[in-house]
């Protein structure tokens, strides 16, 4: 798989984190997201992509004017990524640095992510 071409869909798929118009979230999450994609992170297991453009909307009606980004490059290797962000509050603020792995499908839509939020624990 094209490295840009998977580089443009985490970005469009990051974008979509920051969109607060539904229909414009809805049409960026349809360039990026497979129609039975899966996203997992610590408060939700969710599938297809109605799922997560409505999960993406409460998150974002309960944190308006936060946004999204990215800490790090796109990691890419074979068919699956990595990559680095952040939350940034309405009044500049940050959270802690998180990081989501992906499975990118052979039309080159994501078809899982997994986060993890903040930083890794430390060894037992």
């Amino acid at each position: 798989m094209d490295k840009s071409a998977i580089a443009n869909t985490i970005t469009q798929y990051m974008a979509a984190w920051n969109e607060p118009d539904d229909t414009a979230r809805r049409a960026l999450l349809e360039q990026c997201w497979s129609d039975t994609g899966v996203y997992l992170d610590p408060n939700v297991s969710l599938a297809g992509r109605d799922a997560l453009a409505t999960k993406i909307g409460e998150v974002l009606a309960s944190r308006p004017g936060a946004r999204l980004e990215f800490m790090s490059g796109i990691d890419v290797h074979h068919h699956v990524v990595r990559f680095l962000w952040r939350l940034v509050r309405a009044d500049g603020t940050c959270g802690d640095t998180s990081i989501d792995f992906g499975e990118i499908g052979p039309d080159g839509r994501l078809v899982k992510i997994v986060g993890f939020f903040g930083p890794a624990p430390p060894p037992p």
